[in-house]
């Protein structure tokens, strides 16, 4: 491959505009067709229910649902599990902090399992560690389409009667033994935000096969009023997470080219691997034996012991070819927030924080060595559906200019 500094440089696509997104005339019509109608309410129009269809069909399931953002999927799965007050739910202080409040929302404690440092995943042997007798539910993260160990994490939490919900926000059509993430455990999650691998800008997906949690799902989207009930009522307290007509149109047309989408990233991705895999000091997240990830990201460990500054000094190197990389994903793990550290929630009550053991809520960094290691070491680099090989070629040619660079003798 020819040096970076020895061509002139390539706008990448970005999946921030039109550059790396693939709307076309598709998502046009199907919008027009839309306030052609006059009806923008998904109750009353189509496209919501056939999104939900189809959604359903594509993943293998019984249900799904669609709601108003990859937050409001959470929650919404979380409402269906139904904690009580002060219960706790284990989850990964690697995430974004809509998959954090929503179990605030609901009156249970967001208790953090550690994390492996070289996925920033969260594992079987880690969640244990934290399981108590007030445990309510797990909620394991896919993060970057990279599949967390469902096996293992699925043995341990039905042998102890525990649900588990499957964050897969960044993960669609990643695949664990053949089957699609968020439908391994008892509830999937998925969000259609600007970035990911389909998106109408907000929106998000629930999915699951069982009887019981769809009708808890489906009331909680619907302020619990139980919309083609024979006798309709509002049967608990919830809120309205409905999508509207106009994202739906959006969502189903681009589900349609969901399955070229990642195939597209998956194959860029894999040629980008390989043209960085001999770079001493750097190592491609991958997916592990018998999973697909789907790389809502590309993410690359560095070494900081022979690239100078590591991650952050690679990120700031990456600006000189006009790439926007990302050290660190986040810059502190979700439990160093104020609203953990302070229990900012509902007034001056720290609810439901009032109701927490005190090792549920022990957030001393000693407990997460895998989450600061991997934190300090994961460099996230822009990627989407729009990548084509001279994009991968200039991104792999920048990379290893830079590691030259910053390289430590």
């Amino acid at each position: 491959m020819k040096a970076a500094t020895d061509k002139e440089s390539i706008r990448l696509p970005s999946d921030q505009d039109i550059s790396g997104r693939t709307f076309d005339n598709e998502e046009i019509e199907a919008v027009c067709d839309v306030l052609r109608s006059g009806t923008l309410i998904t109750t009353k129009g189509k496209y919501g229910r056939k999104l939900e269809e189809e959604f359903a069909e594509k993943l293998g399931v019984k249900y799904a649902y669609a709601c108003s953002s990859g937050s409001a999927a959470i929650h919404s799965a979380i409402a269906a599990i139904d904690p009580e007050p002060g219960d706790e739910i284990v989850t990964t202080p690697i995430t974004d902090m809509g998959a954090l409040t929503p179990i605030i929302y609901q009156g249970a404690i967001p208790v953090f399992s550690d994390v492996c440092p070289k996925t920033l995943n969260v594992t079987a042997d880690r969640i244990e560690r934290v399981l108590s007798d007030r445990t309510r539910a797990i909620i394991v993260t896919h993060l970057f389409g990279n599949p967390c160990r469902m096996r293992e994490i699925m043995d341990l939490a039905e042998s102890r009667g525990i649900p588990v919900i499957e964050d897969a926000a960044q993960a669609f059509l990643a695949r664990v033994d053949g089957r699609y993430v968020g439908t391994i455990a008892n509830i999937g999650a998925f969000s259609l935000q600007q970035g990911k691998h389909m998106t109408c800008g907000e929106g998000g997906l629930v999915v699951t096969n069982d009887d019981r949690l769809a009708r808890r799902i489906f009331l909680f989207i619907n302020k619990a009023w139980g919309y083609g009930d024979e006798s309709p009522d509002h049967h608990f307290a919830a809120l309205n997470y409905r999508m509207s007509e106009l994202q739906a149109a959006v969502a189903l047309a681009q589900l349609h080219k969901l399955e070229d989408s990642v195939r597209k990233r998956v194959k860029m991705a894999q040629l980008l691997q390989s043209y960085l895999s001999d770079i001493d000091g750097m190592e491609a997240y991958a997916p592990e034996e018998g999973s697909v990830m789907t790389y809502w990201k590309f993410c690359l460990r560095v070494d900081e012991t022979k690239i100078l500054n590591g991650a952050i000094g690679l990120a700031r190197e990456l600006k000189n070819y006009e790439i926007a990389s990302i050290p660190r994903y986040i810059q502190k793990p979700a439990y160093k927030c104020r609203i953990f550290q302070e229990k900012k929630t509902f007034g001056k009550s720290r609810y439901p924080f009032n109701l927490a053991r005190p090792e549920a809520i022990d957030y001393d960094d000693r407990l997460f060595p895998g989450a600061l290691e991997g934190l300090r070491n994961v460099l996230v680099l822009p990627f989407n559906e729009k990548y084509e090989e001279k994009h991968v070629v200039y991104l792999a040619d920048a990379i290893r200019d830079a590691v030259e660079k910053l390289r430590i003798s």
